[in-house]
């Protein structure tokens, strides 16, 4: 459930920045010995803090793999681990699909690309298998992940869940804001559209990048709760959400708790109504960040 580059408990930011080049000697792996799966398990710790209340075990992430499970490891030469995914293979609707637990790299590591290698080995691995989808959640507030999911892997949106992990899970990373999630799907089995990673999605137009904002924020960084209509409006509008929680998080947890209600209230009146996540970008002149909504105009009728 938990973490994050992309996938989750507590959504550790994993990926953005300009560099996405790994360290040398980087080696991506399996867990095998007691060793791997007791530092993946202080790894956990050091990411969502000690009092994490939905921590892997060690027994678990071993035992996972013997039934389809991915628990594997990125490595430096010195054999330390610098990042680790997690996540669990089952049966939707008669077909084998995975779901991404975890994915968390170090913070001083962070931006070198060692999420996007971790996923695409639990990628490769799963294909072997026969699964075609992979799910996972993440926080639709932390725009580093919105970037890495959308932008980096091109996920969709399946659905919008309240406080998926209970209201607190005893991390700080969860401080004001709960736990409300996306549940994304990467679709591995169709890489013509995209899902295996390899094709990124088409730039957003400036049609979409200048439509309307449901909860646009003042000069102070304060959101507006956005007045829906009743029905449908625009083929395309925006839902803003700042570029880094963390710090609104730091400053003021009631500020951090407007802007989940703003977003919350906006995108799953957006799902409600028949709009998907059709992109997500930055405005780095202005320091703001947008999730783009897009609905099929309607057909025939006069007018």
């Amino acid at each position: 459930m938990p973490a994050q580059p992309p996938s989750d408990p507590g959504s550790p930011a994993i990926a953005g920045g300009a560099s996405h080049v790994p360290p040398p000697g980087l080696d991506i792996r399996h867990l095998r010995t007691h060793e791997d799966f007791a530092a993946c398990v202080a790894l956990q710790d050091e990411t969502w803090g000690a009092n994490f209340s939905e921590r892997v075990p060690a027994a678990i992430l071993k035992v996972s793999q013997r039934l389809g499970g991915v628990a594997a490891g990125a490595f430096d030469p010195q054999n330390r681990l610098l990042g680790f995914v997690f996540g669990m293979t089952g049966v939707e609707n008669g077909r084998l699909v995975h779901w991404s637990d975890m994915l968390a790299v170090r913070p001083e590591l962070r931006d070198r690309g060692i999420g996007r290698r971790l996923k695409e080995f639990q990628r490769e691995t799963l294909l072997q298998l026969g699964v075609g989808v992979i799910y996972w959640t993440f926080d639709p507030l932390v725009a580093r992940n919105a970037h890495f999911n959308f932008n980096r892997l091109g996920v969709d949106v399946t659905e919008y869940v309240t406080d998926m992990y209970g209201p607190n899970t005893d991390s700080a990373l969860h401080r004001g804001v709960g736990t409300d999630r996306f549940i994304v799907a990467w679709r591995i089995g169709e890489p013509a559209a995209g899902g295996a990673g390899t094709h990124p999605p088409p730039p957003l137009s400036a049609v979409a990048r200048s439509a309307r904002v449901l909860n646009l924020s003042n000069g102070e960084g304060v959101p507006a709760s956005p007045r829906l209509p009743d029905g449908p409006a625009e083929v395309t509008l925006r839902v803003e959400i700042p570029p880094e929680i963390d710090k609104v998080q730091a400053a003021s947890l009631a500020l951090a708790g407007r802007w989940r209600a703003a977003t919350r209230a906006a995108l799953t009146w957006g799902l409600r109504h028949g709009y998907r996540v059709a992109g997500f970008y930055r405005d780095g002149g202005a320091a703001r960040a947008y999730y783009v909504l897009s609905r099929e105009r309607p057909t025939g009728g006069a007018g």
